[in-house]
């Protein structure tokens, strides 16, 4: 629909219309004229159409009110009553994306769908959601979703036992026996954030920045404060911010723009914008001032260099930050500059600054990124493992470092590698969501601070032809100075670990609270948390449910055409060629046979995966291959992975992967960088090696405690699957330990080191033992394989690879962490049954019903889920967890739940078009190309992903029931794995052996 400039319709007035070449389409800008809400359409001819809406919600505290609203709202509203409309869409769309995020200082809640009718109705759900919640009649709402007070019981019985745990707890509040302790999902989901002390300095780095301004809080909440809001203050600040003259709504893709301009108008805009004005209007009687926003000001400069905070972490875990602030929102070519000059000067080890930084021996490793999405962005410098001392270092050298560059100014070349590497990222659009979620959230960058700006951070293709411009005329040496050397604007924060003690702040709270409690609040207390209980138990009316708009099994419509791929002919090695538009890039994998290694060799291989690209070759430095990488390729990667059979287990493709793409006039780089690097590597400089394998190291173990639910889950599957065995040796625990070994040994064994990473190179990368991926034009393709892709050489015809057999076991690892994340599986052909598609319908409706209510509602959990591949793992995970014990036996019980499961005709028809869309979802080239290669390595073919597809379009509930007896036998395989805080693992009855991995 083409619109004009000062074009009405449906209250709308359109304000702006702007060609976009960086969208492949057109930007407007409207205002609705009743309400104030303004409107960004980003209108091209993607399918995948999205709608955001989004609130201006700066803090004024760290209670974390706008994370618990942004849960909380979307528990119900008064169109559609039931407890969990958001999951209930979850399990009943066909949406290509549905989340909330609160950042520091906005709200956001976008959708995208490729269904035109499904995207109205996750407009309709979402809209109500955040414009008529159900919180102000529902306060347990705000206890779940935020915090509240329960009664420990120490529970004798079945594990997880919540009835007979409600019956010690309500006979210790009668003779005031009982203990308070602390739950609510925010709650938890901010112990498990905060646990990860690069999070903890980021928080205190933009708090010592901004000390008098919004941004001087955490706006996700921190454990401390979030006890401390009331339920009268979370109702006044939803009131206060989620006001449509307070609102940013964008639309996006290939959509009836006069369809959705008249459903936003008729049923939310103008109706709510007189709610709006009645309820001002009221106030204003009552001589109250209508409630309204929270300003967000700038920060006027300010120097800050000394904010050190305790934290009970690993010591490896210290770090320190320096920040520097860039200038204001509206400076969009300076801060793409910096983040120019950020990546030229430390984005990797060899950059000038980092390599300085390295060889200063203040930490293990550096890192520098730009914190923009802000009023005042600023760019961030950060010490991983930071030495003892070295925070007191840290400026000068950093500074020291910059004059060098300034006064020999600043190498062209690698200025125009990082330029080339930022146009590509933008190009290629590989967000990992979909382009109208991300296009959304970029467009706020400066929309949310200037309605001027809705744009702004939309463009691009000017900012850097401009500074491609300057290259040779100073600008970026004056924006160094400038930045960096002379800012008034700066601030260093440090983390110092501590062993114990700093997070005693949560018990004396809880001993406080007890004091001044008697017997009748202790009661009530109980009496809270049964009534809490009774809610989150008692179903859905069936009136409530009917409310929710749903599409039909009818709605799916057909498979979307698969692209073709296959084996082509006349190649000097096997390729597979891809039919997928790739808009002017070209993606080239090889794929070498990793059976060529033996399973002791397997962390060699990571290590070597590691290296590559960040030593010097025969004919270039490691700072010259950077730089060449940088500036030629949008992506040159080295790592292993394992591809299973769908029947046999130990039916393995393992492969070492070499991954490069570049945009189409550097398809040769795909070429010549990779084989030059595979071929010619160095691996003489063992100093560099370590730089590497020690910031590796760092960044293990800083997963398992931030995000220890993937570690978790690949380390039970090495209990129970071959694939998962090799695993372990190639990246998991096992690899940790033989990183730890050698880092611990590195001096002696760092020659011997050097001599294996040689030999398995020219063991691996060898012809007769490569297959080839290509995706991108005919004419890539040509000049793929003219400009020599192959090695030239042929290896060994020995197959040494063995994976040992699984030995099932019970691990809890201790990691620095306020919560845990628990896994658990096994291997489903062990139980004799046979992969259906069934087994994604199951799937969908054990993570959004069963474990969803019980782990995650009733337990306080952030996350918890179950899956099931069709190469066998039946695997079920939680997420920043407070309960251990209670969790398992969820795990346990959900098999009784699937063999039971009968739901209505409506719910099931839901569950089947949730899982078909998911399984249709769009991929961009990239994944596209990925999934099918992994079909290929695995013996899949595009008829047997056909037959699951209609297997899930035919599941019923008799074929999800049948299911219930495998899962059984899996989950008495008793196969756990947990990483977790040492006081949540010792409490645990479940008999798992404890692991101090970080101290072992």
């Amino acid at each position: 629909m083409e619109l004009e400039i000062d074009d009405r319709l449906h209250g709308f007035t359109v304000l702006t219309r702007e060609e976009l070449p960086e969208i492949d389409g057109t930007a407007y800008t409207l205002a609705h004229r009743k309400s104030g809400a303004r409107l960004l359409y980003l209108a091209n001819d993607d399918a995948n159409k999205a709608f955001s809406i989004a609130f201006k919600t700066p803090p004024a505290d760290d209670t974390g009110v706008f994370h618990i609203l942004e849960h909380s709202v979307l528990c119900g509203s008064d169109k559609f009553p039931v407890k969990e409309p958001f999951v209930d869409l979850l399990k009943s769309s066909m949406q290509t994306f549905l989340n909330a995020m609160t950042f520091p200082d906005k709200t956001m809640y976008p959708v995208a769908s490729t269904n035109e009718q499904d995207l109205l109705n996750l407009m309709d759900v979402y809209l109500d959601a955040v414009l008529h919640p159900a919180i102000y009649r529902k306060p347990a709402i705000f206890e779940q979703e935020g915090w509240h007070y329960e009664l420990a019981a120490d529970v004798e019985a079945d594990e997880g036992d919540s009835v007979a745990g409600e019956m010690v707890a309500s006979t210790e509040a009668q003779d005031g026996s009982a203990e308070l302790v602390l739950n609510g999902v925010v709650y938890n989901e901010m112990k498990g954030a905060l646990s990860d002390p690069n999070s903890v300095l980021y928080d205190e780095l933009q708090a010592a920045l901004f000390p008098d301004t919004a941004y001087r809080f955490e706006s996700g909440g921190t454990p401390r404060a979030i006890p401390d809001l009331t339920y009268e203050r979370f109702l006044e600040e939803h009131a206060r911010h989620y006001r449509l003259s307070n609102s940013y709504l964008t639309l996006y893709g290939d959509v009836d723009l006069d369809r959705m301009l008249a459903f936003l108008d008729e049923e939310y805009l103008s109706p709510v914008s007189d709610e709006e004005a009645a309820r001002d209007a009221a106030r204003t009687e009552a001589g109250e001032p209508p409630l309204a926003p929270h300003a967000l000001e700038a920060q006027a400069p300010v120097t800050n260099p000394d904010v050190v905070r305790i934290m009970d972490t690993a010591p490896e875990n210290a770090c320190a930050g320096l920040g520097y602030v860039i200038g204001d929102v509206a400076e969009r070519t300076r801060i793409v500059a910096v983040d120019i000059l950020l990546d030229a000067l430390m984005g990797s080890n060899e950059a000038p600054v980092k390599r300085a930084l390295l060889d200063a021996d203040l930490a293990d490793d550096v890192q520098a990124f730009l914190a923009d999405s802000l009023l005042q962005p600023f760019a961030v410098v950060q010490l991983r493992g930071s030495k003892p001392g070295a925070a007191e270092r840290f400026r000068g050298a950093f500074e020291d470092a910059l004059r060098a560059v300034a006064e020999q100014g600043v190498d062209r070349t690698l200025v125009e590698a990082s330029l080339s590497r930022a146009e590509f990222v933008m190009r290629e659009r590989e967000f990992g969501i979909p382009d109208g979620v991300a296009l959304s959230m970029t467009a706020l960058s400066g929309w949310l601070y200037d309605d001027e700006m809705a744009t702004t951070y939309l463009r691009y293709e000017d900012d850097f032809a401009f500074l491609r411009r300057e290259l040779d005329n100073g600008y970026f040496e004056r924006l160094l100075v400038d930045v960096f050397l002379e800012s008034d604007h700066w601030a260093l924060a440090e983390v110092r670990p501590v062993e114990g003690g700093e997070d005693a702040y949560e018990a004396d709270r809880l001993r406080a609270a007890e004091a001044g409690m008697g017997p009748d609040d202790f009661a009530r207390v109980a009496d809270e948390e049964a009534e809490l209980r009774r809610l989150q138990t008692e179903p859905d009316a069936p009136e409530a449910l009917a409310t929710l708009p749903r599409l039909s099994v009818a709605d799916i419509g057909g498979a979307p055409e698969e692209p073709s791929y296959g084996l082509v002919d006349g190649t000097p090695v096997p390729c597979l060629r891809h039919d997928v538009a790739t808009h002017g890039i070209a993606y080239a994998y090889r794929y070498f046979d990793l059976e060529r290694a033996s399973f002791e060799e397997l962390p060699y291989v990571s290590v070597l995966g590691l290296v590559l690209g960040k030593l010097g070759t025969a004919r270039h430095t490691a700072a010259e291959i950077d730089t060449l990488v940088n500036g030629r390729l949008g992506n040159l990667s080295f790592y292993a992975e394992i591809h299973e059979s769908e029947n046999d287990p130990h039916a393995l493709t393992p492969k070492l992967v070499v991954s490069a793409s570049a945009l189409t006039e550097n398809v040769e780089a795909t070429c010549e960088l990779p084989l030059e690097i595979m071929l010619e590597t160095d691996f003489s400089d063992t100093g560099k090696i370590k730089d590497v394998l020690q910031q590796k190291r760092i960044s293990m173990e800083q997963s398992f405690a931030a995000a220890g639910h993937a570690a978790a889950m690949a380390r039970v599957a090495s209990y129970y699957l071959p694939a998962g065995v090799l695993r372990e040796q190639l990246g998991g625990v096992d690899f940790y330990r033989f990183l730890k070994d050698l880092l611990a040994h590195y001096d002696e064994r760092a020659d011997e080191l050097a001599e294996r990473l040689a030999d398995l190179a020219g063991r691996l990368f060898v012809d007769d033992g490569c297959t080839v991926s290509f995706t991108g034009a005919d004419g890539d393709f040509e000049r793929f394989w003219k400009a020599g892709a192959v090695t030239g050489r042929t290896g060994s015809s020995a197959r040494p690879l063995a994976a040992p057999e699984p030995v099932v076991r019970n691990e809890a690892f201790v990691v620095p962490s306020d919560v845990c994340y628990a896994a658990q599986g096994f291997d489903r052909r062990a139980t004799g049954g046979a992969y259906t598609g069934a087994w994604q319908v199951a799937a969908r409706a054990l993570s959004y019903d069963f474990l969803w209510n019980e782990v995650r509602v009733k337990g306080g959990a952030y996350g918890a889920g179950f899956g099931a591949t069709r190469t066998g793992n039946l695997r079920f995970y939680s997420y920043r967890d407070p309960h251990l014990d209670e969790t398992l036996a969820r795990f346990a019980d959900s098999a009784a739940w699937l063999a039971a499961f009968e739901p209505e005709p409506e719910a099931m028809e839901g569950y089947v078009v949730s899982t078909v869309a998911g399984f249709d979802a769009p991929l961009k080239a990239r994944m596209l190309a990925r999934r099918q290669d992994g079909d290929f390595f695995g013996g899949r073919t595009p008829e047997a992903r056909r037959q699951t597809r209609e297997e899930m379009v035919g599941a019923d509930p008799q074929a999800v029931r049948a299911l219930g007896a495998p899962l059984a036998d899996a989950v008495s395989r008793d196969a756990v794995c947990v990483f977790g805080g040492k006081d949540i693992l010792e409490a645990s009855r479940a008999g798992l052996a404890m692991v101090d991995l970080l101290n072992e």
